[in-house]
């Protein structure tokens, strides 16, 4: 039942949880591995190749700000993902065209969503503009300059400490409204906003687990980065489908037709 002024009820989980929603978004992608890894190799090719460009045409900063920042987008990327943990909850195989072509994400509230997820993820690139135009007045052109002045130089030091921890506050708040929130959109016939104040209140009353799983998802995606994507195509789906888990987990009930 509702308790909560027309919001979903919250299931209350422990730190465990985490753990238990990577073993079955493991066991998830092994239940119709060539989709899901179709999908994740999409992203690694498409990924590759925006960072490539970038950093040909001398953008090495942008190539890897808008990587660092990809955390924000990832939950609407993940949607055909979330469409592939719903069929296999129902005991069905998930087929590749169901996954890119998702029909119930065809709705206005989801659109309000990725619109709210891209402006915070060009926001997030405007801030790390500016924390790099204040720590230096000069342009590093190639990677390895950049790298040395991020690694090597006071100023190049503070530029990461303050870009991670602006860059960490923006990506958990974000967070906070959308790692239910996306799914549930997928699954349930409800407004964006219930759909972002559930996600806040999963938040809110699983503190520590839910920390705990963003720390997971953020260390897993950006180290998958730093393969040069390659991780990704067996990263990605496992963390979807593992974050399929968790909204079924967190807001209790039956399985939306």
């Amino acid at each position: 039942m509702d308790t909560s002024g027309g919001l979903p009820d919250i299931a209350i989980v422990d730190w465990k949880a985490p753990f238990r929603w990577l073993a079955g978004g493991w066991r998830d992608l092994w239940k119709a591995p060539v989709p899901c890894l179709t999908y994740g190799l999409l992203l690694a090719i498409v990924s590759f190749g925006i960072a490539f460009a970038l950093i040909a045409s001398d953008a090495e900063f942008w190539a890897l700000a808008l990587t660092c920042g990809f955390v924000f987008v990832a939950p609407m990327i993940a949607m055909g993902l979330y469409q592939a943990g719903r069929s296999i909850e129902r005991g069905e195989k998930p087929t590749l065209g169901e996954m890119l072509f998702v029909r119930d994400a065809l709705r206005g509230d989801l659109a309000y969503l990725g619109l709210f997820l891209l402006l915070i993820y060009l926001l997030w690139g405007r801030i790390a503009q500016i924390v790099y135009g204040l720590s230096t007045y000069q342009l590093h052109r190639t990677v390895d300059d950049f790298v040395t002045f991020a690694l090597t130089t006071s100023d190049g030091n503070t530029m990461l400490v303050t870009g991670t921890l602006a860059g960490g506050l923006i990506a958990f708040l974000t967070y906070c409204g959308v790692v239910v929130a996306a799914p549930m959109l997928l699954d349930r016939n409800t407004g964006v906003f219930t759909a972002i104040a559930t996600s806040v209140r999963a938040v809110a009353e699983n503190f520590w687990p839910m920390l705990l799983w963003a720390a997971i998802l953020g260390v897993l995606t950006l180290a998958s980065a730093a393969t040069g994507f390659i991780a990704l195509i067996v990263v990605f789906p496992w963390l979807g489908l593992a974050s399929w888990r968790a909204y079924r987990d967190l807001v209790p009930g039956p399985l939306q037709e």
